[in-house]
């Protein structure tokens, strides 16, 4: 019945995605489906793409092993959608013809930004979908009985074909049916949890009291500040929740469902991580990575297993088909296409832009491969994105006096400290290399502006 059911789910979601596919004449069809979608679409998509593996599995992981404090952490992905929603979100509206990162980014900086931040954004992108590929490599191993292979190929074929063919379209219905099924699944599996557990009581008395409270010295919050900063910049108006902010009728519509995205990712992170210390109460001795997994074969009957096993497979595969899209169009539209001598034909772009796609998802398996933790996979592939784009990014869109030359400073700076401070000094006080990046970006950014007033 189980198996029935997930098999069920994933023939749904493939023809779900192909036939929302149909019909795209254009490069703009297939990278921001026509910008025509409202508050609650962006809602389910954006919260759907956010909410992958590490997020789910890789939260529950930490929690198992680090106790509540990976939560908050978590918050400055939540708080930093709170800020989108309210500072950049409105400000959509001037860029309706844009439909990447790269096209807001040559409107300012000119287009030698646009392929930059095109490389950049590509990286990124396919780091974060060979993680969330990995993740589905463990659930189908543990839920199927498919080795870990085989199941990367079953879950990643799936989204390789709907989103090559169907682009954006095909990403946002999907979405919007893995939203639903994991709004209602991961909830169930954490109050079906906690009885299997013998309930909240049993579950404070029993895990490490350090596992419920929040570190008190110095260092710790020192630490615990840096990762919580980390969220709040590592995934900040990367390309596929930027181009979240392109698909709405409006800027309006774009703000409130970015709002309502970042206020439900409060709870549903909770949710996640409180899995993990049911995990650990249910049994110590798992492999962290795949506590979720497990709390969900333990604690729910047959058919909500299978449901929620589906819940556990959308989640990933929202992320995955987001991340894939945006990495073709990061590729096709602000690396290839600016640097090619002669104008393509719209049939052209999208015949690129779907090429582009399957090799990006086969290239994700590879990656999917070697991947561990991949929450740490997350983190590691931030590195691309908030110590070199973010800070000009943001500059452009908040109206700033921005320039090629401090885009350059900024850009500079960010990677330089970055390396100096992770690989040359060893991360100081557990602070991490990406926060000093963007620290640093900033300064070289208001300090080119400076020398060029003096100028």
């Amino acid at each position: 019945m189980t198996n029935a059911i997930i098999f069920i789910y994933l023939a749904a979601v493939l023809i779900i995605g192909m036939l929302a596919g149909r019909g795209i004449k254009n490069i703009s069809q297939y990278a921001v489906a026509g910008k025509s979608y409202g508050s609650m679409v962006i809602f389910a998509t954006l919260s759907a793409s956010f909410i992958g593996g590490g997020f789910s599995m890789g939260n529950a992981e930490k929690v198992f092993l680090l106790g509540i404090v990976n939560i908050v952490a978590l918050w400055g992905f939540s708080l930093k959608e709170v800020l989108v929603a309210k500072y950049i979100a409105p400000r959509m509206d001037r860029y309706r013809d844009a439909i990447s990162v790269g096209d807001i980014m040559k409107s300012h900086y000119g287009v030698s930004a646009k392929v930059f931040s095109g490389i950049f954004g590509f990286i990124l992108c396919a780091g974060i979908l060979g993680a969330q590929i990995g993740a589905i490599g463990y659930v189908t191993n543990l839920f199927l009985g498919i080795e870990r292979f085989w199941g990367i190929m079953l879950g990643c074929g799936i989204v390789i074909t709907y989103a090559t063919v169907g682009g954006m379209r095909a990403v946002v219905w999907t979405d919007i049916v893995q939203f639903v099924i994991l709004a209602f699944g991961l909830p169930l599996t954490l109050y079906f949890g906690i009885q299997s557990a013998g309930g909240i009581e049993h579950i404070v008395n029993t895990v490490p009291s350090g596992h419920l409270s929040l570190p008190v010295e110095p260092l710790a919050l020192i630490a615990l500040a840096s990762l919580f900063l980390t969220f709040v910049f590592g995934e900040t108006l990367v390309p596929p929740y930027l181009q979240r902010l392109l698909i709405g009728r409006d800027a309006r519509e774009v703000s409130k469902g970015t709002l309502y995205s970042g206020l439900f990712s409060f709870p549903f992170f909770a949710v996640t991580g409180l899995i993990g210390i049911v995990a650990l109460v249910l049994n110590p001795e798992i492999n962290p990575n795949l506590a979720m997994p497990f709390v969900i074969q333990q604690a729910l009957p047959p058919i909500l297993q299978g449901i929620v096993i589906a819940a556990v497979i959308a989640i990933i595969m929202s992320s995955a088909d987001s991340f894939l899209n945006a990495a073709a169009i990061c590729f096709s539209n602000d690396i290839v296409k600016p640097l090619k001598k002669e104008a393509m034909s719209h049939k052209s772009e999208v015949l690129m832009a779907r090429l582009v796609t399957l090799m990006v998802g086969v290239l994700a398996v590879i990656f999917a491969l070697s991947i561990e933790s991949i929450l740490d996979i997350l983190i590691y592939s931030y590195n691309f994105w908030a110590p070199i784009i973010l800070v000009p990014l943001v500059m452009a869109v908040m109206q700033k006096k921005v320039s090629q030359k401090k885009f350059l400073v900024g850009a500079g700076a960010g990677i330089f400290s970055l390396l100096i401070w992770n690989y040359g000094l060893g991360s100081p006080l557990g602070i991490h290399g990406i926060v000093v990046g963007v620290f640093a970006n900033y300064t070289g950014f208001v300090l080119a502006d400076n020398s060029e007033s003096s100028s």
